[in-house]
């Protein structure tokens, strides 16, 4: 079996307080995925259970070996997940503020890419 791309979803998450990576990948794959509806996975591809879908995720975060991939993938309701990891991003100088528990004055960016795939004969 092949497996055909169906979507590609691009997304951006921030954390500007808590300096968490995991946050802000978490935000970027909510992002990415905050205004689909997948009825080509039903109507176009067949499939009979939304967990038979492929979902792939590529994150670019700053600190990548810091993020808990398990959160990440959580965001995600259905499918069978993957979670790929990079240094990326950014980090950008905000402002520390000792009530939000900063450790510093770094915002996180991360950029995420969620790709849908299908099994095809």
């Amino acid at each position: 079996m092949a497996r055909k791309r169906l979507i590609i979803e691009m997304g951006m998450g921030v954390d500007q307080h808590g300096q968490e990576p995991t946050v802000a990948a978490s935000r970027a794959v909510r992002n990415a995925i905050a205004h689909n509806a997948l009825p080509g996975v039903w109507e176009v591809a067949g499939l009979s259970n939304p967990n038979q879908m492929i979902v792939e995720v590529q994150v670019a975060v700053p600190y990548p070996e810091k993020v808990r991939p398990e959160e990440v993938l959580a965001v995600l309701p259905f499918g069978q997940k993957t979670l790929t990891l990079e240094s990326g991003g950014m980090v950008v100088q905000g402002r520390a503020i000792p009530e939000l528990n900063d450790r510093n004055d770094e915002m996180l960016i991360a950029i995420a890419v969620v790709t849908v795939l299908i099994e095809n004969e």
